[in-house]
């Protein structure tokens, strides 16, 4: 089992359809966070109906708060 866990409310794809996809998960083990890009080195957003910029900010936005509760939890150690 990795160490990383990935947002399961993101669902972001490259408006090209070139099948690019936006990821965004915490490590649970120390609360960082990986922004990854999968499969090339840029992705185009649209605003459309999915609203695909906003929900990677969300999940952004998400991460963050699950990394300040890991890290909170391992200082109160």
């Amino acid at each position: 089992m990795g160490v990383y866990s990935s947002d399961p409310d993101l669902d972001v794809y490259d408006v090209t359809g070139n099948g690019t996809e936006v990821d965004v998960a915490t490590n649970l083990l120390n609360g960082d966070i990986r922004l990854s890009i999968l499969w090339t080195r840029e992705i185009l957003l649209s605003a459309g109906s999915a609203d695909s910029a906003g929900q990677a900010v969300d999940a952004r936005r998400r991460a963050g708060e699950q990394s300040r509760g890991i890290t909170i939890n391992q200082s109160s150690r």
